[in-house]
């Protein structure tokens, strides 16, 4: 680069796809980047669900002080995260807290409003609110909802909630919600309702899991955040680079950047390399097994990737139940590209990749030493990258 001019960001491509919003000005031959180039990447990690709550405690307490920026909690068919989310919040006082992720059909638009504005009341303004539409085994197999127009339900979730934080009286006629409930669909006694209680915060950072391109380019025009899953820093662009260039076209300057979610297993030191394999078994899950044939979401992220006869070739192996022959099967270069496991100018190489793609948070899972010192470490060399 020549000194003294900023570097660029935007292909002539890019320029292309937010043609409605970019500068033609621009010259060709950056790189297309989604997130914010003058500050640190900030750093999160998510928490078990399982872990005992006292432990957890501790944990979040030993993260916090070791400089990390939020504590995700997961829900899966286990407990619920939204009880540790608020044990956690009287347990911290500076760490953000951040729910990773809510399903979007278990709960109504209403809850899930007052679920974020209590927990951001009882954190002091820490609570993000992380949504995401799971998948049908889940939903339909442990709640018994149908697993029905995901994209338009999180939609018109993200606009009740904010109508509900702003202490709006709740009315919405949309495809999938109607509030208050028609007359034919219930008793006809409905009535427009506001929250009760005054907010910490009427803005409460909205992040989504989002993968298919509708669902990205959406999160990227309407939300604060954005949780992509199995993220090749280097590929990135070429998965999701247009859906999320069409969702910046259309966003609403005043929401600040998308902030970019996405990292994966972290360790540092000389001997680190071996714990990429530990990849593995959790990532031939999620491309194997979450989903049929032909409906897994994971599945396809691996294929755009470049990885097609391996993607079918894992699911093939993990539906038939040879688990462990489905993690063989996953690439090397995936399980390597997809996490930061080496010596630490090896991990200062992979932050410049996450960073030159666009991920503004990374969401890591500490392995091979003490988790707040792992991740206080990765902060360090995170500045520098």
């Amino acid at each position: 680069m020549v000194a003294g001019t900023a570097p660029l960001f935007l292909t002539a491509a890019a320029v292309r796809r937010v043609s409605s919003a970019a500068d033609p000005s621009l010259p060709a031959g950056a790189r297309v980047r989604w997130g914010c180039e003058d500050r640190a990447m900030r750093i999160s990690t998510t928490l078990n669900y399982a872990t005992d709550p006292q432990t957890a405690a501790t944990q979040a307490r030993e993260l916090e002080a070791a400089g990390v920026d939020r504590i995700w909690i997961p829900e899966a068919y286990g407990f619920d995260a939204v009880s540790l989310l608020g044990y956690l919040a009287a347990s911290t006082s500076t760490v953000e807290l951040g729910s990773g992720i809510l399903n979007t059909y278990s709960r109504t638009p209403a809850l899930l409003a007052q679920t974020a504005a209590g927990l951001d009341a009882l954190s002091d303004g820490r609570f993000v609110l992380g949504l995401g539409a799971s998948g049908p085994q889940v939903i339909e197999g442990f709640h018994g909802v149908p697993y029905a127009k995901p994209l338009t339900r999180t939609r018109e979730i993200v606009q009740i909630c904010r109508a509900a934080w702003r202490r709006e009286r709740l009315v919405h006629d949309g495809d999938v919600f109607t509030l208050p409930l028609p007359a034919d669909q219930g008793t006809g006694l409905g009535k427009p309702l506001k929250i009760i209680n005054h907010l910490k915060r009427a803005d409460i950072p909205i992040y989504i899991a989002a993968l298919g391109p509708k669902s990205v380019e959406e999160t990227a025009a309407t939300c604060d955040g954005w949780l992509p899953f199995l993220v090749y820093p280097e590929r990135m662009d070429l998965v999701w680079g247009d859906a999320v260039a069409a969702g910046l076209a259309r966003r609403d300057p005043s929401l600040g950047e998308l902030d970019v979610v996405a990292g994966g297993l972290v360790a540092i030191g000389d001997d680190a390399t071996q714990y990429r394999d530990l990849v593995r078994p959790g990532a031939a899950l999620y491309i194997g097994g979450m989903g049929a044939r032909g409906k897994n979401f994971y599945n396809d992220v691996c294929k755009a990737y470049g990885f097609v006869d391996e993607a079918v070739a894992v699911q093939d192996a993990y539906l038939d139940g040879r688990k462990e022959e489905a993690a063989d099967l996953l690439p090397a270069e995936l399980v390597e590209n997809t996490s930061l496991c080496g010596d630490e100018a090896y991990v200062i190489d992979r932050l410049a990749a996450y960073r030159e793609a666009g991920v503004t948070s990374l969401n890591v899972t500490p392995i091979g030493g003490q988790p707040a010192a792992v991740l206080g470490r990765l902060r360090e060399l995170a500045e520098h990258a």
